[in-house]
């Protein structure tokens, strides 16, 4: 492997997880409908922040 395949290699990339939108208009949360961070052309699950957060703690603890 060259240090160019190195570097690409360890990129780090969240695939679950849509891209953030630059602006208006943004998708509904799926869970209480509030405008999300993403863009409303992402098709996929989006969810707020509060409750990103909330299902990041439901599956850390789900053990």
């Amino acid at each position: 492997m060259t240090e160019k395949d190195d570097e690409t290699y360890c990129m780090i990339v969240d695939a679950a997880r849509p891209p953030e939108a630059d602006g208006p208009p943004y998708a509904e949360c799926v869970l209480c409908q509030e405008p999300t961070e993403y863009p409303e052309s992402y098709k996929g699950i989006t969810l707020c922040p509060p409750c990103e957060w909330q299902e990041a703690q439901r599956t850390a603890c789900s053990g």
